[in-house]
């Protein structure tokens, strides 16, 4: 079974329904949902994702997403371990480094993203791809 996971702008396409990007979003969800996947999040992108959501919905909606996330995803915990060592990853943006180390740390597959600094790793992290590319897998 794959083991990805999502970086917070994917989760935010499918609970804020962000156009263009929803429909790829959502059935990464829906894969999720059925368990043909295993999904993760990282802990610390669930508060990112709880602020920025709540820019585009109701307060009670994103309490249900949130709820509906928790029933679907595994919630990596990140902690001081993780923090320290996303200090030592070679990369710009700590919060893309933090998520590489936790993605390490699950030994998933993949970690599924829009973003454009982080899809231009280099192969020694899980493979990152873009939303088409998995569900292409």
């Amino acid at each position: 079974m794959k083991r990805a996971l999502l970086d917070t702008n994917i989760a935010l396409d499918a609970i804020a329904a962000r156009e263009p990007f929803r429909a790829n979003a959502e059935r990464i969800f829906l894969l999720a949902a059925e368990g043909k996947i295993e999904a993760f999040l990282a802990a610390s992108a669930v508060t990112d994702i709880y602020y920025i959501a709540r820019k585009h919905l109701p307060e009670d909606s994103v309490r249900e997403a949130l709820r509906n996330l928790f029933h679907v995803f595994n919630i990596l915990d990140v902690r001081r371990q993780e923090c320290e060592s996303a200090l030592d990853v070679p990369m710009d943006d700590y919060e893309d480094a933090l998520l590489v180390v936790c993605a390490r740390k699950a030994n998933v597959n993949c970690i599924i993203t829009r973003d454009k600094k982080l899809l231009a790793l280099s192969s020694d992290t899980p493979a990152v791809v873009t939303p088409e590319a998995f569900l292409m897998i």
